[in-house]
């Protein structure tokens, strides 16, 4: 039941705060916070609930409306929950009505796509929560925000960056759909997550239903070279949605190969890790390479997320226990600095006008909380010992060792230690360095900017000091998947 409430309170909750006054702002935001926060809190005692499922379709195949925690998605759906929490609390948009009743329900579709265990389900959730995203894209967009203050409309980058959004993922949705029925014709029912001993497809069908999940996932994450949507969309998002969707939504294409690939397509998994680790480790590279020589500061953060996200992807298809463990602690990890990271920038960039770091310089003498916010997540991004960013790197790079993929590993180094560079670059051009006489008069955070940021910064250290709740929640589940796929060198026996 508490997987039920989680998808479907959010979303009624946002269609009802369209039945306020439209300029009941103060009250849609305290609706959203205090709602968003029991969100957090059921989430997470809501880890042994009993799953809900209802069929809903049996012709041409089984269909279930089920949904329900395991050991991987709990920790997944308890990250969505405390990011949407922390972003309505930072939120300072106009609009704030709508802009809450977007965010509650991209929330619920996004726990949707995670607590799915029927994959039609899942497939029907993962199209349903690109609509708040671009909706929240065109109406408070960066360029939106900026053509407002000039009376200019709203017309500019922001809208082409929503189009490009939405058509990369509806391209990839579409793929997830076909896959979807071709899968429920094939195996008679959709409902199958999360459930053991499930027989193989055959030959025929296996590789090509596959191909159609990855073609989606991998546009997701994003990787290289269909990550081209990510940038200008990181960039023109406000704050609190680019902290949730790169957080969270950017983890469901890693996700699905962990609960939906690993289990149900073990043979074709095997086969397709070569493609895999290559396009993984060319988004490992390319990506840190970018952020290296990047003046836009969400921009650096972007390019990042493509390097951490394909150093996840590797991880999954070594194929190893100990790496597809620490896969799931940087999932986490990443989903916390990098929302906090977008979180600092975005009050950088609201009070200087300019995320241009090469115009910016010397805040840290005034903002001292706000520096101590940014380098915390920073420093957890480059994989500083103790943050949450090292415990997830450490696993993944000893598994790979354990598997016998060193080469893979040895590659994974280069832009590890890039990562160092360019947080590095990021926080000194920021915070220090002389100031630019142009620039606003500077603040340091709010109380209720500070706030927002606390609950991800004490995640970085506590699951930096112990990830081990998160790893070994996740155990059961992806023993069992490894222990299907051929050949696989497990460093846990």
């Amino acid at each position: 039941m508490a997987a039920t409430l989680c998808i479907l309170v959010p979303i009624l909750a946002g269609l009802a705060l369209y039945a306020l006054p439209k300029k009941s702002d103060r009250i849609a935001k305290i609706i959203g916070i205090v709602l968003s926060g029991l969100i957090v809190l059921y989430v997470a005692i809501s880890a042994h609930d009993a799953d809900v499922s209802v069929r809903w379709l049996s012709r041409p195949f089984v269909a279930t409306f089920h949904v329900g925690f395991s050991g991987i998605s709990y920790w997944i759906a308890l990250l969505l929950a405390v990011t949407t929490f922390t972003s309505l609390i930072a939120l300072t948009a106009a609009r704030a009505r709508d802009f809450v009743a977007q965010m509650l329900i991209l929330e619920g579709a996004m726990m949707g796509v995670f607590l799915a265990k029927d994959v039609l389900l899942f497939a029907l959730f993962w199209d349903l929560m690109l609509v708040p995203v671009f909706l929240l894209m065109v109406g408070w967009g960066v360029a939106s925000r900026r053509a407002d203050a000039m009376n200019l409309g709203a017309r500019g980058t922001h809208q082409t960056a929503a189009w490009r959004y939405l058509i990369y993922n509806m391209v990839g949705g579409l793929s997830l759909l076909l896959a979807t029925a071709a899968f429920g014709v094939a195996y008679g029912t959709t409902d199958v997550i999360g459930v053991a001993g499930l027989t193989p497809l055959g030959e025929v069908w296996a590789p090509w239903i596959l191909a159609g999940f990855a073609f989606a996932f991998l546009i997701k994450t994003p990787v290289w070279p269909l990550h081209t949507w990510m940038p200008e969309t990181y960039a023109e998002l406000p704050p609190e949605v680019v902290a949730v969707v790169s957080a969270v939504q950017s983890k469901a294409g890693l996700y699905g190969f962990i609960a939906i690939g690993l289990p149900l397509f073990a043979n074709e998994m095997h086969r397709f890790a070569p493609v895999m680790f290559v396009l993984g480790l060319v988004a490992l590279v390319y990506g840190a390479l970018i952020a290296l020589v990047q003046t836009d500061a969400k921009k650096i953060v972007a390019y990042s997320s493509l390097s951490h996200l394909g150093l996840i992807l590797i991880g999954i298809f070594s194929f190893n226990t100990l790496a597809l463990r620490g896969a799931l602690v940087y999932i986490i990890a990443h989903g916390l600095f990098s929302a906090a990271l977008f979180l600092t920038l975005g009050y950088i960039e609201r009070r200087e006008e300019t995320r241009e770091i090469n115009r910016l310089g010397g805040l840290a003498a005034d903002n001292p909380r706000l520096a101590g916010g940014l380098m915390l997540a920073a420093l957890a991004a480059l994989g500083l010992p103790g943050l949450a960013g090292f415990a997830g790197e450490l696993l993944i790079m000893s598994g790979l060792f354990a598997a016998g993929y060193w080469w893979a590993a040895l590659i994974a180094l280069v832009p590890i230690v890039l990562a160092a560079a360019y947080m590095l670059r990021l926080f000194q051009m920021t915070m220090n360095g002389p100031h630019n006489a142009d620039l606003p008069k500077r603040r340091d955070l709010s109380w209720g900017e500070g706030l927002a940021l606390a609950p991800l910064i004490i995640g970085l250290v506590l699951l930096g000091i112990n990830p081990g709740p998160v790893a070994s929640a996740a155990t059961n589940a992806l023993h069992a998947a490894v222990a299907l796929v051929p050949a696989v060198k497990d460093a846990s026996r």
